[in-house]
């Protein structure tokens, strides 16, 4: 599996994350509720997840549901909510069965006990899969991602398990909910917006960013490869000049 070095330019990145925009528009495009569009949205991510499999991505990391998210409409959030709990039921055998292991990352306290069961039997369905991984930021936040790893931080040192000099971006980078995967090397977002939100903050610092005027259920196999194509086509300099990246891909 080809992996990404800094300042290389590989043709296939270890770790895509995507946030999944555009459900609502899709759904009022065509008249129909906006839970339709969630909906339609499932098939896009059998989709990218095909594609990011054969290409032999290494992690897909899907924004689904934000921190601030709670403030839409209640309706909207319970018919999410519903959506979250049966994709979970039906789509962990699945996601087994092609040895695709699934992590869901974020704050599961607000969440129903019901759905934070199913999260926990999904993820243990899936723990010995090893072909991909597949993460779910469900109640994520990337402001909530950095404070949670300073708190744990604190509470080392508070313990005197830990110096505040020990404490550097190495290390604070361990204690984040993806701390033990490869960063995103790109980052695409559906539905014409051009903004991370919240998503990822610590994380896509160098990552390469990807904007789709499609909504997210019009993005299917070939937009995902063509996004794929498209990052492929990049120089990742990590700070350093074209110059000195071409010689260190020649050495």
């Amino acid at each position: 599996m080809e992996k990404t070095k800094q300042g290389g330019s590989p043709s296939v990145p270890r770790h895509v994350a995507i946030i999944m925009d555009g459900n609502n528009r899709w759904a009022k495009k065509r008249l129909l509720p906006g839970v339709a569009g969630h909906k339609a949205g499932v098939d896009a991510v059998r989709a990218v997840i095909e594609v990011c499999a054969e290409a032999k991505v290494e992690v897909l990391t899907l924004f689904a549901f934000s921190s601030e998210n709670w403030q839409r409409p209640a309706e909207e959030v319970g018919a999410l909510m519903e959506l979250f709990f049966s994709a979970l039921r039906r789509e962990a055998k699945r996601l087994n069965d092609n040895n695709i292991s699934l992590r869901i990352i974020g704050d599961r306290s607000r969440f129903h006990p019901e759905l934070q069961a199913a999260m926990r039997e999904a993820e243990a369905l899936t723990a010995g899969s090893n072909r991909f991984i597949l993460q779910i930021a469900a109640n994520y936040g990337g402001q909530w991602d950095i404070a949670q790893a300073a708190q744990r931080l604190a509470r080392e040192v508070q313990a005197g398990h830990l110096r505040a000099d020990d404490i550097t971006p190495e290390l604070l980078q361990t204690c984040l909910a993806t701390g033990d995967l490869p960063l995103p090397d790109l980052c695409i977002r559906t539905g014409g917006e051009h903004r991370i939100s919240n998503f990822l903050l610590w994380q896509l610092a160098y990552a390469e960013l990807y904007f789709s005027d499609l909504f997210w259920p019009d993005f299917k196999h070939e937009a995902m490869r063509t996004a794929l194509a498209d990052y492929a086509s990049r120089q990742r300099r990590f700070g350093k000049t074209s110059e000195q990246v071409e010689a260190g891909a020649r050495a």
